[in-house]
């Protein structure tokens, strides 16, 4: 009980910290709770000289910051968890100036990825006799298509929609994550007509695609702890047994990256020649103007198309694809099936990639194979369409 009391109030304390004062917290957590490098030395060469169980346990307490224990022990107060996250979410936006906070991230990221074990997560169902409390966290952290009130919300929440959350059972009202589908005939290749509120519900027993169109974190103090394969698998496996019927898992996916990168398209490729439409889009971007691509010409959406397959299969970050949301799916198994022109016109969507979005095809006789090759490989899975079209010259 004096345990959980004195991390409650050492919390309150931490969390009613100002800036500068924060500042000295987290100095004091890296200059006086991390490992003594003597005692790592001792420890780590009386078990290079004699390598047993005792001298191994030894070691690992050396090792071990302790600032872990310190963080255990703040865990035990009734809010300690959520506290917790919310002195990780501060921590993360001090790190650019003071590198040698990186440590303390470090500590906190290995205790959440094992307090957060997908053992210990929920799946829950979200409708709309879900609280209110929650409903409203579903508007306040859609991070892929804005939530614009209460009647769009039930649109998503109807009966030819699913949307699915996991919880954690310390933070009942928290989603961690939750992800949003459309139950549809074939694979949507547009978002708009999803979201719309007075779109027609379908009959879900005449379905036969279940599309994935937005899978939004909720916690900033839990970035870099994955809960997404696991979301997707469980939502696919309730999705299967509600609706037997479903023959297709295919996402509808924003290109998050594509118009930043496509500023230096034209350097990357070696490409002396472009078209002289794509020339001036391409002043246009650099001078932070987005255009209507309604208004695009048929050769600048087939060359800017051709231009978004490479950059989907070609462009990189060391030996992963510098689209963070192709490395979330092609690493949980699914491949590139197609390209959608004004996929998402919506402003966001026109910013992010020229209203351009992707199916990734979840095929469950393939995502073992798919992701044993990407997580070996680098190999990146994508339909011969889609091939095709990354493959053709540009200008």
């Amino acid at each position: 009980m004096s345990g959980a009391g004195l991390a409650t109030a050492a919390l309150a304390a931490i969390q009613s910290l100002d800036a500068p004062a924060l500042d000295v917290f987290f100095d004091l957590l890296v200059d006086e709770f991390s490992p003594d490098p003597a005692r790592v030395e001792q420890a780590a060469a009386a078990y290079g000289t004699h390598p047993s169980s005792t001298n191994l346990r030894r070691l690992r307490e050396a090792v071990e910051p302790p600032r872990q224990e310190l963080f255990r022990r703040l865990n035990l107060a009734p809010a300690g968890l959520a506290r917790l996250i919310e002195m990780r979410r501060r921590l993360l936006c001090t790190l650019a100036d003071h590198v040698q906070r990186a440590s303390i991230d470090d500590d906190l990221v290995q205790l959440f990825r094992s307090w957060f074990n997908g053992g210990f997560l929920l799946l829950q169902r979200i409708e709309w006799s879900t609280s209110a409390l929650v409903l409203e966290r579903l508007i306040q952290y859609e991070a892929v298509h804005e939530i614009h009130g209460w009647r769009d919300l039930r649109r998503r929440l109807e009966a030819d929609r699913r949307c699915y959350a996991l919880f954690h059972p310390s933070l009942p009202d928290e989603p961690l994550i939750f992800i949003e589908v459309a139950l549809t005939r074939g694979m949507s290749a547009k978002v708009q007509p999803l979201l719309h509120p007075d779109s027609v519900v379908v009959d879900p027993r005449t379905v036969d695609c279940a599309t994935f169109y937005s899978i939004s974190n909720c916690q900033e103090g839990l970035r870099g702890v994955s809960f997404g394969n696991g979301l997707i698998n469980q939502a696919v496996a309730d999705l299967r047994r509600a609706f037997p019927q479903l023959r297709m898992f295919a996402t509808l996916s924003p290109i998050p990256g594509f118009t930043r990168w496509l500023a230096t398209a034209t350097a990357s490729l070696g490409c002396d020649v472009i078209s002289a439409e794509l020339a001036a889009l391409l002043a246009r971007l650099a001078a932070g103007d987005a255009p209507d691509p309604t208004t695009m010409s048929g050769d600048l959406q087939s060359e800017l198309s051709r231009l978004c397959a490479y950059y989907l299969l070609h462009a990189k970050r060391g030996n992963v694809p510098l689209d963070p949301v192709a490395r979330f799916h092609l690493a949980n198994g699914a491949f590139l099936e197609r390209l959608n022109w004004l996929g998402d016109t919506s402003v966001a969507g026109i910013h992010r990639s020229l209203g351009m979005c992707v199916n990734y095809l979840y095929r469950f006789g393939d995502v073992e194979r798919n992701h044993q090759a990407y997580a070996r490989e680098n190999k990146i899975s994508a339909s011969c369409e889609f091939e095709r079209l990354a493959t053709l010259q540009v200008g």
